[in-house]
């Protein structure tokens, strides 16, 4: 891990591989945040970055209050 501008640790990325926003949550399904807040990310300073971190675990309530997302559709 390396160190940030400040001499602490970096705050890593909570992405866990499963990008997919579920359309009525309008978060992630893997890292619970918004496309926003993805695109953002690189952006943001570490106090920013660990101000998200800290509202990801109230946000899967708000996942399971929205139900599974709809199947995807096909191509073709």
């Amino acid at each position: 891990m390396s160190a940030s501008s400040e001499g602490g640790a970096a705050i890593e990325s909570p992405c866990v591989n499963i990008c997919v926003i579920h359309p009525g949550a309008g978060l992630c399904v893997g890292c619970l945040r918004t496309g926003d807040e993805i695109a953002r990310w690189g952006a943001m300073s570490p106090q920013a970055r660990r101000a998200l971190m800290a509202a990801l675990p109230a946000r899967a309530a708000l996942l399971d209050a929205a139900g599974p997302p709809p199947p995807p559709r096909s191509r073709g």
